[in-house]
Formats: C-alpha cells, sequence, structure tokens
C-alpha cells in the first residue's frame, strides 16, 4: 500500500474498531489485525507504527492471547492501550498482577514525565479505566509517565519509541484521547494523512480497472448507500461494462423494489436489472426461525439468483465475444471484523451475507471496492463522486433485510404487517426532523402475542419494538432518546393502521451488551 499505515493488533478488546476510526480520522489509513498475526504479515504491510488493543483477558493466563514478543523489537514505535501494556510489561521483562481493585469507569489520572505522547496535554486528565490486572514493576528501560492514586496508568522507554497506557485513549470518555492518538500516530510515527477520499477514489478506479480488464462486472445493489457508492465507483473504473441487479428478496422495505430501480437508473445513470425473486427466498425461509440459518438461507440464495441472472446476461454477452467474471459487493470493515474472528480469541458475534456463504464454485470473482471502509467513510465517498444525499444520509439496512427484523418464522403475512409498521416508524422520524440524528430507526416484529383492548373488543395480537440508536459507526450504539410525543404518534398509528398488531415498545439497550439488529 502506498499509503501511511498504522497496524492495530487485537487482543478481543470490544473498543478495537474505535481504535482504527480514530487514527483515520486523521486522514492515516489503519488496518486491525488478530494479534497472533504472523510477524512477516506485520511487516509486508510497511506500517509507521503498531498499536496493541485492549483484552479481557489476563497476562498470566495460560491460555491469554499473545502476540509475537518480536513485535516489540521492530524498530517501529508502539503504543500499548489496556491489555497492550499488560502485555508490554509482562514479555520484557516486568510484572503484572492482578489488582486489589478493579478501575473501570472514569478516572483522574495525573501525568507525571514528560513525553511526546502526551505532548499538549494537561498535567491531569479525565480518562476510561477498565481493567482489573496492573503492573507493578516496569521493564528495565522503562519510565512512569502517568498514575492514578492506585495503579500504574503510563509507561514509556523513549530511546525503543515504545508507550503504553492503561486507559482507553481511544473512546470518547477519555477527554483527550484524540489528542494524545494524534501524537501517537501524526509525530511519533510520522505518519503522513493522505488516506483521503480524493486519493481513495483515484486508487480504487484504477485498481478495479486493472483487476477487470476488458471483462464486465455484475453488482449487487440493495438501494443502500453502500451498495450504491460500490457501484458507482465500480462505473467510473468500466463503464457500461458493469451491470447492476437488484433482487426482491421478499423481505425488502414497502414499496423498495420499484423505488430502488427508479432511483438507481435515473439519479446515478446506472444500468439496473430488477429480479423479483421473492417467492424463492420465502419458501427458504419457511419453517426457519434460527437466525444465523436465515442469513445463511438468504446469502446462498443470493448467489443462487445471482448465478442464475448472471448466465442470462453472460449468454447474452458471449454472443458479442464478451465474457462477465466478477460480482461486486457492497461488503464494509465492520461486516469483515464481526464475521471473521480478527479479535484474537474472541467468537463471531454474526455472519453477514456480504462475507459469508459464497460457495466454493462460485464462477463469479468477487470486487470488494469498500471492504476497508467505515458507513462514515463511504459516505465522505458517496459525496466525493457527486451522489445525491437522498442516497447518501440514508440509513443503514441489513442485508437480510427484515428477515433478521422478524423474530421466528418470516412468512409473507409477517412481512406485509412489519412494512406497514416499518414504514410509520421511517416517516414519522422523518418528520420529526430526526433522520439524519440517528443512526438507525426502524420496527422490529416478536414473535409475541399480547392481549388488548380495542374498539371495546378483546384482541389477541403481535407486538412491535421501536428501535432507535445513534452510533458514529455501527460499530457502537446507544439508544436514542426519542421524544415521548414521537414515541406516542408512532405506537398509535401502528396500533391504529397496522393491522395485527396491538402493542408497541421501545428498546432502550445499547451496544455493547445488545447489537443495533435483533437478529
Amino acid at each position: 500500500m502506498d499509503t501511511s499505515t498504522i497496524v492495530i493488533l487485537d487482543f478481543g478488546s470490544q473498543y478495537t474498531q474505535l481504535i482504527a476510526r480514530r487514527i483515520r480520522e486523521f486522514n492515516v489509513f489503519s488496518v486491525v489485525l488478530p494479534c497472533t498475526t504472523p510477524l512477516d504479515q506485520v511487516k509486508a504491510l510497511n506500517p509507521k507504527g503498531v498499536i496493541l488493543s485492549g483484552g479481557p483477558c489476563s497476562v498470566y493466563d495460560p491460555d491469554s492471547p499473545a502476540a509475537d514478543p518480536a513485535v516489540l523489537a521492530m524498530g517501529l514505535p508502539v503504543l500499548g492501550i489496556c491489555y497492550g501494556l499488560q502485555f508490554i510489561t509482562h514479555h520484557l521483562g516486568g510484572k503484572v498482577e492482578s489488582a486489589a481493585q478493579r478501575e473501570y469507569g472514569h478516572a483522574e489520572v495525573a501525568i507525571v514525565a514528560e513525553t511526546p505522547l502526551f505532548s499538549g496535554l494537561p498535567s491531569e486528565i479525565n480518562v476510561w479505566m477498565s481493567h482489573g490486572d496492573h503492573a507493578v514493576a516496569l521493564p528495565e528501560g522503562f519510565e512512569l509517565t502517568a498514575r492514578t492514586p492506585t495503579a500504574v496508568a503510563g509507561i514509556a522507554n523513549e530511546g525503543k519509541k515504545i508507550y503504553a497506557v492503561q486507559f482507553h485513549p481511544e473512546v470518547a470518555h477519555t477527554r483527550q484521547g484524540m489528542e494524545l492518538l494524534r501524537n501517537f500516530a501524526l509525530d511519533i510515527c510520522g505518519a503522513t494523512a493522505d488516506w483521503t477520499p480524493e486519493h481513495f477514489i483515484q486508487t480504487t478506479v484504477e485498481r478495479v480497472r486493472a483487476q477487470v480488464g476488458e471483462g464486465h462486472a455484475i453488482c449487487g445493489l440493495s438501494g443502500g448507500v453502500d451498495s450504491s457508492v460500490a457501484a458507482v465507483l465500480v462505473a467510473k473504473a468500466i463503464g457500461d461494462r458493469l451491470t447492476c441487479i437488484f433482487v426482491n428478496n421478499g423481505v425488502l422495505r414497502k414499496d423498495e423494489f420499484a423505488k430502488v430501480q427508479k432511483t438507481m437508473t435515473e439519479q446515478l445513470g446506472l444500468n439496473v436489472v430488477g429480479v423479483d425473486a421473492s417467492e424463492r427466498f420465502l419458501a427458504k425461509l419457511a419453517g426457519v426461525t434460527d437466525p444465523e440459518q436465515k442469513r445463511k438461507a438468504i446469502g446462498g440464495e443470493f448467489i443462487a439468483v445471482f448465478d442464475d441472472e448472471a448466465k442470462k446476461i453472460f449468454e447474452a454477452e458471449k454472443a458479442g465475444g464478451e465474457e462477465i467474471a466478477w460480482l461486486v459487493q457492497g461488503t464494509l470493515y465492520p461486516d469483515v471484523i464481526e464475521s471473521s474472528s480478527v479479535k484474537g480469541p474472541s467468537q463471531t458475534i454474526k455472519s453477514h451475507h456480504n462475507v459469508g456463504g459464497l460457495p466454493a464454485d462460485m464462477k463469479l470473482k468477487l470486487i470488494e471496492p469498500l471492504r476497508d471502509l467505515f458507513k462514515d467513510e463511504v459516505r465522505r465517498i458517496g459525496r466525493d463522486l457527486g451522489m445525491p444525499e437522498e442516497i447518501i444520509e440514508r440509513q443503514p439496512f441489513p442485508g437480510p433485510g427484515l428477515a433478521v427484523r422478524i423474530l421466528g418464522e418470516v412468512t409473507a403475512e409477517r412481512v406485509a404487517i412489519l412494512q406497514e409498521a416499518d414504514e410509520i416508524v421511517v416517516a414519522e422520524i422523518k418528520a420529526a426532523g430526526l433522520y439524519r440524528k440517528v443512526w438507525q430507526s426502524f420496527a422490529v416484529l416478536l414473535p409475541v402475542k399480547s392481549v388488548g383492548v380495542m374498539g371495546d373488543q378483546r384482541t389477541y395480537a403481535n407486538t412491535c419494538v421501536i428501535r432507535a440508536v445513534e452510533s458514529e459507526d455501527g460499530m457502537t450504539a446507544d439508544w436514542a432518546p426519542l421524544p415521548y410525543e414521537l414515541l406516542r404518534k408512532i405506537s398509535s398509528r401502528i396500533v391504529s393502521e397496522v393491522r395485527g398488531i396491538n402493542r408497541v415498545v421501545y428498546d432502550i439497550t445499547s451496544k455493547p451488551p445488545g447489537t443495533i439488529e435483533w437478529e
């Protein structure tokens, strides 16, 4: 890669992706790798520096996650965060012990030594702590740089450019966290701020053009910002040799099939083929209640439908001497992270149809131009491509569609019920001027019925959940405190207008511990 890169080795922290996001806010490219990544693969990226993330384990546990200690001897600047500090201490001859009292939450840290990492920071900073172990003896050559009343909070070996902090500078709760990370990335590592939308567009277009050559590509279009930006990027590279296929999988939002085709052809000038495969998908989902099976069923059928459509287009193109060889998907970095255990010892949260379920014998090769991007970066790219705001600001919609917002079995009847409820939620959020202020807002249909009274008659109908969250990138999220009057209006409309629902509840769970989607 021809841009400055910071490598982040992941030891299982829930905040690792935030580290990557923060570094990119300085226009410096960052990549998250499992802590077990071989050293030669780290070196192959030619990084300017390495960050060791936090993690849930203890360094003295026999099965604790461990990077190759040689990463500390590469001659590159290193920043350890939380578990990263303990890893450095443990492997360079210091001592780590279980603390008598865990530090969790806000803490006041005193900076006790001048260091480039803390340049420009006040002598006392408010930080976010989350650890049960602490360093009790520093490795040779290290000095104490920061502390709380009860624990080591920062250490450094200036000669080796190895720094570490016990707190989490990547979270918003650490007020000077961005300044600290900027000091490390730009000043200590000497990274160049060249990870820009303009650079990304140029290099991506060149790479796709070289990949595809004289071939043709098919794009899996959903109508969301991810696949739309991916399609426009690829079209910029290969022009009319891109055919976009928009599949009605039976679990789209209300009237989505017609709306998306109109928008993509009239506003973006893309070549779009619409395929109504709703009956095929619903047949695959019949009787399926497990969320992972739903995702895999939709992912598998998605590829099968593409294969069928590709054959049709392939035969037409073949007559003209051309071949279709590529499938474009709008896969994002969080999809990759959550679908593979990049977090060292951590478990996969859930699979994503974009990065799983592809058959081994699939004839189409993949193009994933957005694979290294977070959602907000995709929106920046879309704006630089001149795409309309109504597409760029569209809230994320899951690949498996309403299937993962319908808990239990997915049927045509239940899809229709949720479509109506979801349309009311989105319409009222927009009318209140909050659509662009929340990350996602939608309805969920539960496999739960309850007794109600409507028109002096007893009812026994479905329960609907309203979900609205605030987030920067979807990796973490807080529930959105929607106004009571807005919630009242949404609830009243759903119960009055959607036959089959008689109770509406509001989800006030953040991520973590929950996820944004219910499945």
